[in-house]
């Protein structure tokens, strides 16, 4: 392995650790929005007790990964970054929205028509950003960065869907009470089922009008992706239902690996294609070398502090 493969493996695991911690919290956000019945306020409150302590540290990978690819890749970020400025200007703003609405919200306890109101951002913001991000990725596929393009919308739908069924899964395991267990478990399930019927539309989108995305696919690596990212999915459903939660937690971010490894593989040794190489984008060797090196010591002390605050914050309470 090369360094500019190594650069490239951290790149994708930052990426990976974003889409499931990050978007499990973008998911909590849609089913905040979606709360309903009787126990609406119960949800809601279960679901700001499970992303409140850690919501805000999850973004450290997506500011890992794009660290590392503007020092690692210059010339494909900054190819990136102007070809697709518009739908991650609006992820942005999403992400931004959302965090305040979260922080507002809390705060306005005491004004229920201003906590309303920021309840409303918060949602809409967790659609929008997960939304534009997947978007972002299925332009980036085509290689012609058309965002607009009913395969980038059709991605980003999924990315939503995908979101939402990982919060369910990740929330379901933090809840005592029966009633809205079975709330959350339900919505585990049936999120499922969405996300293999949203995921088979930008494949049958590909089938129709991008062929060469199609039959990049169909490669060994993508297909065996896709096709862990689904049985994944059965064990999701089955683990959901034998309440193994601890298990579906597992089965569920493997899914989500999976799905991002699909695109990977699909697209590789390509890192923009039809533009940029992992080889041709990758900076110096220097600068490679310097960036693996300043990576292994932060995580010395990174990965640690992340490992105490899940554990303070979300081990079971000691009585």
């Amino acid at each position: 392995m090369t360094a500019v493969d190594a650069a490239v493996g951290v790149a994708g695991i930052a990426m990976s650790l974003y889409a499931v911690f990050g978007g499990a919290d973008f998911g909590g956000g849609v089913w905040d929005l979606l709360a309903s019945g009787p126990r609406r306020s119960a949800q809601r409150a279960a679901i700001t007790a499970a992303i409140g302590p850690v919501w805000e540290a999850n973004h450290v990978w997506l500011i890992f990964a794009i660290v590392a690819s503007f020092t690692c890749f210059p010339p494909a970020f900054a190819d990136v970054t102007t070809g697709l400025y518009a739908p991650l200007s609006f992820a942005l703003v999403g992400i931004v929205l959302r965090g305040a609405a979260f922080v507002f919200r809390n705060y306005a306890g005491d004004t229920p028509a201003l906590a309303q109101s920021w309840t409303v951002v918060f949602g809409i913001a967790s659609l929008l950003a997960p939304f534009f991000l997947g978007d972002a990725l299925g332009a980036l596929a085509t290689a012609t960065y058309a965002w607009t393009s009913p395969f980038a919308l059709a991605v980003g739908a999924f990315a939503v869907t995908i979101c939402a069924q990982m919060a369910a899964v990740f929330i379901v395991h933090e809840i005592d009470d029966p009633d809205l267990n079975a709330d959350f478990r339900v919505r585990a399930v049936r999120a499922t089922l969405a996300v293999w019927i949203s995921g088979s539309i930008p494949i049958a989108l590909a089938a129709a009008t991008l062929p060469a995305l199609f039959a990049a696919l169909l490669h060994p690596i993508a297909f065996a992706a896709v096709s862990a990212a689904l049985a994944a999915g059965l064990i999701v459903i089955a683990c959901v239902l034998a309440r193994r939660d601890v298990a579906a937690r597992a089965a569920v971010a493997l899914e989500a690996v999976a799905v991002l490894g699909g695109w990977f593989g699909a697209q590789a040794p390509a890192l923009v294609p039809g533009r940029f190489t992992f080889t041709s984008a990758a900076a110096s060797d220097a600068m490679i070398d310097a960036f693996l090196l300043c990576t292994a010591g932060g995580a010395v002390l990174l990965i640690p502090s992340l490992v105490l605050l899940f554990r303070i914050f979300k081990a079971p309470a000691r009585s």
